[in-house]
């Protein structure tokens, strides 16, 4: 399945323990449809002394997270007020009742 999730975008965690998070996309794995954000569900695992970390010791470091627990952060900005569930009145609709509502007043 392609993922509409890149390197590099910015996203919003929206579901499991960092929801709201924010952060940018470091890599993606479309095979296990996961990605890696900066700085979110960050992970300690103990590392043997290598080249990289001479003295080893624990280091924190990013794990992958579902994609389906992110959405796109300019979808998030978009859409940050939430609108009314009814349906609002058509305005000709509202103006024939109001002189049908006057009308009707007359003519008692």
């Amino acid at each position: 399945m392609k993922l509409k999730i890149k390197k590099g975008d910015e996203v919003v965690v929206i579901a499991g323990k960092n929801r709201g998070a924010r952060g940018r996309v470091l890599m993606v794995q479309p095979s296990a449809m996961r990605i890696l954000v900066e700085g979110v569900n960050i992970r300690k695992k103990a590392m043997r002394p290598s080249p990289k970390y001479p003295n080893g010791g624990i280091v924190e470091m990013e794990g992958p997270i579902h994609y389906s627990n992110v959405q796109l952060a300019d979808k998030v900005d978009s859409s940050t007020r939430r609108t009314s569930s009814k349906p609002a009145a058509k305005p000709a609709a509202k103006a024939a009742k109001s002189k049908a509502k006057a009308k009707a007043e007359s003519e008692e």
